[in-house]
Formats: C-alpha cells, sequence, structure tokens
C-alpha cells in the first residue's frame, strides 16, 4: 500500500486539483459501497496527494447523499495520513463575508439520519470528539491561506446541518446565539468517520453568503454560492499548493493513534467477520 501525504475532498466548486501530475485514477470497493466518484492519485512538489470530489464530478449528489463511510474508508484503503475538507460555507459572523476563508476548529452537528460510525455488529467505539480537527493540520492549513490572501479566520465553530434546504431566518439567528461562526452541509460525519480512522483532518471553508440572518444582504441561493466560488476558486487552489508545498514528512500528532484509546471491546473476542471487515481500521490494535 502506497503512503500518501494528502487526501482533499472536494467540495461545491472544486472538482479537480491544478497542477497535480496524475499517477492513477482509483474506484476502491469498500464494505460500505463505493466512494462518491474516482479518487484521482499523483505527485504535486515531490508530495503524493489523493483528490476525492465529495458530491461526484458534475455535483451529482445532495449532502445527505453522500457515502461519506466508503469516501473515508476508501481513502485510508489507499493510505492517506492526512484529510483537508474543502467546502462552501455560509457566515454567520459579523466578521465574515463572501470571499473570506475560516479554518474552523468546533463544530456543531444538527444532522439527522447519516450514519456516523464505522462499528457496530460486534464492536464498539467511543472516540474522543472533544477537539474535532488537527492542531497541526489546521495550524498549517491557517498559515498557508495567511500567504495567499492575507488573512483568515482560524478556530471559532462550524454548524452541520442536514440541508439540502437552506436555513429559515430563525435557525440562522439561533445559530448566531450560539456563538457559531459558519454554517455547512459536509463535516458532518466526515470529521467522525476520520478520527475513526485514525488520520488527521482539518476544514478549508470558503465563505460564500450570509445564511439567513443579515438584514441588508440577500439570503442565500445556490446561484449565489457557485458565483462566489467561482471568484474564490484560484484562491483555494493556491492555498492547496502552499499547504501541499509546507506539509512535513510525517505528521508529529497524535491523529494516527486515536482510535486505540476509543476501543471498549476485547477484539479477541469480537466477531470474526467484523474484524475482517474493518481489518483496515483495526490492523494495529490486533
Amino acid at each position: 500500500m502506497d503512503t500518501i501525504d494528502l487526501g482533499i475532498i472536494g467540495g461545491t466548486g472544486l472538482y479537480d486539483i491544478e497542477g497535480l501530475t496524475i499517477r492513477r485514477r482509483v474506484r476502491p470497493k469498500t464494505p460500505f459501497g463505493k466512494p462518491s466518484d474516482d479518487i484521482t492519485i499523483g505527485d504535486i512538489d515531490g508530495k503524493v496527494v489523493a483528490f476525492l470530489p465529495r458530491h461526484g464530478r458534475g455535483h451529482r449528489l445532495l449532502p445527505s447523499e453522500i457515502p461519506f463511510r466508503a469516501n473515508v474508508f476508501a481513502l485510508k484503503l489507499l493510505g492517506v495520513r492526512r484529510v483537508i475538507s474543502v467546502s462552501a460555507v455560509g457566515s454567520l459572523s459579523d466578521s465574515l463575508g463572501p470571499m473570506d476563508i475560516a479554518v474552523p476548529h468546533q463544530i456543531i452537528d444538527k444532522t439527522r439520519n447519516r450514519p456516523s460510525t464505522f462499528f457496530g455488529n460486534g464492536i464498539v467505539a467511543h472516540i474522543a470528539f472533544s477537539h474535532p480537527v488537527c492542531s497541526e493540520l489546521s495550524g498549517l492549513v491557517a498559515e498557508s491561506v495567511r500567504k495567499v490572501i492575507g488573512s483568515v479566520m482560524e478556530g471559532g465553530t462550524y454548524v452541520c446541518m442536514e440541508g439540502p434546504a437552506f436555513s429559515t431566518r430563525a435557525e440562522s439567528l439561533l445559530h448566531r446565539s450560539w456563538g457559531a461562526d459558519v454554517i455547512g452541509m459536509t463535516a458532518i460525519p466526515e470529521a467522525k468517520l476520520i478520527r475513526e480512522a485514525d488520520m488527521c483532518y482539518s476544514l478549508l471553508s470558503l465563505v460564500t453568503d450570509y445564511d439567513a440572518w443579515h438584514e441588508t444582504e440577500e439570503a442565500v441561493t445556490a446561484e449565489m454560492i457557485l458565483g462566489y466560488l467561482k471568484k474564490n476558486g484560484e484562491n483555494a487552489k493556491n492555498i492547496l499548493k502552499s499547504i501541499i508545498a509546507a506539509l512535513p514528512d510525517e505528521p508529529t500528532c497524535s491523529c494516527g493513534k486515536t482510535l486505540g484509546a476509543a476501543l471498549v471491546t476485547d477484539l479477541a473476542t469480537a466477531p470474526r467477520k467484523t474484524i475482517e471487515i474493518l481489518h483496515p481500521l483495526l490492523k494495529q490494535y490486533i
């Protein structure tokens, strides 16, 4: 199995990576179905990168239709150790507007009916999730944003809603009252699954709108999001190039050993079939 330095999950408007010298395109079979699309593996600045368009090329999948478990499991099978999640978000903050970029450190989960764990069927695991992103990787992402556009909101809170409809005004005001900073539809269960898979995770959130709370700005529409993403697309690609160029050869964080402390079940007594299915996640603990 290859070691892949960085996995990039592209959201709305980001369906490929410029400057990638392509080695191959793969779509691994997983116990949880097929990933959203082919995963492109290639080289940039001496680093091996895997790119997966979250919604599929051509944007074919609703947020609730994304095969999150298959996506994350496929990246794990390929040897990915760190993942950056790029997505469009709405601003809930007076200090963030369209074309700004945030690197949130916290997430509020408001999703429903999305499978959010690989476990069950005889194996119980309770991951620590008080800090849902990797501080090392998120710090590198924030620094790269500063280099490219001059400023970034580093830290803050991302509300993940179910969608696909956008917020009501009442919901938007409620989320602001919580002190949240941005709102999107895809960070959960992605972040939880990546934590279970012992990979580093960082959000790169591209602000496209003011959700529904702003009294003098138009409420969010799909057309508005796509318009701002087109304008901000070049920034996002340059930021990713900067991140890749600065990426250390080896992570120094503890993300790669998270699952060991989360497993409750004695694996010696766990069902053999479940062990076999989850072997890529469990093998270092068996």
